[in-house]
C-alpha cells in the first residue's frame, strides 16, 4: 500500500486521502459550514426587504392613492415642474391647464404633488399639502 505524505508531518494511507477521519466526520463539517453561509444571507434578505422594498412599496401605495383622489380643478404639480390646474380626467391621462388657454395632456404617473388652497394662501398662490413636507 503506498503512503502519501501528510502536510502536518507524518505519513497516511493513501485511502483516506490525507484527512484523517471517517466520510462521516468531513460531511458534518461541510453541513455546518453551508448553515454558517445561509444565516448571514438570510439576515442580509430581511433587511434588505425591511429598509429597502417595504418603504418603497408604501410610498408607491401613497403616490396611488394620491393620484386617484385627483380630480377637475385640483390643482398639481408635474415631475418636470410644471403646476397646472386638472381640467379633465381619463383613464391614464390628465388634461392639465397650464396658463390660460394653454392646455397639455400629461400622464397620470408624471404627477409629483398635489396642491391644496389653504385658507391663508390666495388663490393664485396655493400651497403645498401639508402632507407633502415642502411649502410655496
Amino acid at each position: 500500500m503506498a503512503e502519501a505524505i501528510n502536510p502536518c508531518g507524518g505519513t497516511a494511507p493513501s485511502g483516506t486521502g490525507g484527512t484523517g477521519g471517517t466520510p462521516a466526520e468531513g460531511g458534518a463539517a461541510q453541513g455546518g459550514g453551508l448553515m454558517g453561509m445561509l444565516f448571514p444571507l438570510a439576515i442580509f434578505v430581511l433587511i434588505f426587504y425591511f429598509f429597502i422594498i417595504r418603504p418603497q412599496r408604501k410610498r408607491d401605495k401613497q403616490h396611488n392613492n394620491m393620484i386617484a383622489s385627483i380630480g377637475r380643478g385640483d390643482q398639481i404639480v408635474t415631475i418636470g415642474g410644471f403646476l397646472g390646474t386638472v381640467k379633465e380626467v381619463r383613464d391614464d391621462t390628465f388634461q392639465i391647464e397650464l396658463a390660460e388657454g394653454v392646455r397639455v395632456r400629461i400622464l397620470k404617473s408624471a404627477v409629483q404633488t398635489k396642491r391644496t388652497v389653504s385658507a391663508n394662501a390666495s388663490p393664485e398662490k396655493p400651497a403645498l399639502d401639508s402632507n407633502q413636507g415642502a411649502s410655496a
